[in-house]
């Protein structure tokens, strides 16, 4: 906790602290290098989202790994897991539980589904029908479940790591505005370069490839990381720079951008708030006990790029989420 000593000492100390709670993150990417090649930055990305406890929407094509990259943090974590493939058929119930009649007591007895784990990999998140996308959202938003007429809460730790294919669309439905939102970031996965794509096919090229991951740190240490997380310092500075270019994506002409007939919506509260606390889970990964304004623009586009809905104007001119908030974050100064 920051005391009242001088602000410049009580940064200095906090780094301090921040580089000894840093080992453990810096052992999961180890680990999960073993297995992975490239995609360093969604590794990092998951990583912030634990730190600052929010969930991840990862998009990409089928085969980058994505499904493994989020199997392979849950196992360098001493942690629970729960892989959830969600299809056009899945209930509510099969996510979150039901109740049970057990004839020979006359009682109903609840039964707690998958949902109740620490890390869930919510597969092809798409998939699903509205139903079970509500019963997620209370669990993503609440931290809690409900059953029949009991709530329980979930674990701490708890984080939803979902993915989703881009591509097709048969069989799929599209995620509501009020769930997207509720994703800390939406990380968008491409494809290997060349040399990257040579050491996959230098280690993965086997009939069953075999590869050890360490659980290298618990609960306990997440939960301590985060408590250094909400004392990372913001600048007043870094503070109004964030809040401009949330208020850019709503009121563009504010900020000299001629966007205003291509954005529908613009992020709301709910992005000011993940984009400050991502920007201190960067902070926290790099060492470091204060945020600056490169934290906020490095971690910008995967708050951003799904809160912000655009017009049929905006497709019309095939301009997407992503180019718009690429100007903004251009355009509005950097302190």
């Amino acid at each position: 906790m920051l005391t009242q000593a001088p602000l410049k000492e009580q940064i200095n100390e906090l780094t301090q602290q921040i580089k000894l709670h840093n080992v453990p993150f810096q052992r999961i990417v180890e680990q999960v290098n073993h297995v992975l090649v490239g995609q360093e930055r969604l590794v990092h990305r998951m990583l912030i989202g634990l730190l600052a406890n929010g969930h991840l929407l990862i998009e990409g094509v089928p085969g980058l790994a994505k499904t493994t990259a989020v199997a392979s943090l849950a196992k360098a974590i001493n942690t629970g897991f729960q892989r959830l493939q969600f299809t056009p058929d899945l209930l509510p119930a099969d996510l979150i539980g039901t109740q049970v009649y057990r004839p020979q007591d006359q009682t109903f007895v609840v039964q707690k589904g998958p949902i109740f784990s620490n890390l869930i990999l919510a597969d092809e998140i798409n998939r699903a029908p509205a139903k079970v996308q509500s019963a997620l959202l209370e669990a993503m938003q609440e931290r809690q479940v409900t059953i029949g007429m009991e709530t329980f809460p979930l674990g701490n730790p708890f984080l939803v790591l979902a993915t989703q294919n881009p591509v097709e669309q048969e069989g799929t439905y599209q995620l509501p505005e009020a769930q997207t939102d509720r994703f800390m970031l939406k990380v968008v996965v491409d494809y290997p370069n060349r040399d990257e794509e040579l050491r996959i096919l230098q280690r993965m090229s086997k009939t069953s490839p075999k590869f050890e991951i360490q659980a290298v740190t618990t609960p306990a240490e997440i939960l301590a990381a985060r408590e250094l997380v909400d004392d990372v310092y913001v600048d007043a500075k870094v503070q109004n720079y964030i809040v401009d270019l949330v208020m850019a994506t709503r009121q563009p002409e504010a900020y000299g951008l001629n966007l205003g007939e291509l954005i529908q919506f613009g992020g709301s509260p709910r992005a000011t708030i993940n984009l400050t606390l991502a920007a201190k889970a960067n902070a926290f990964l790099a060492g470091r006990g204060y945020v600056t304004p490169a934290d906020v623009k490095e971690i910008a586009m995967d708050v951003l790029r799904h809160r912000v809905m655009i017009t049929y104007e905006a497709e019309a001119e095939d301009r997407t989420s992503e180019s718009i908030v690429s100007e903004i974050l251009k355009h509005v100064p950097t302190p």
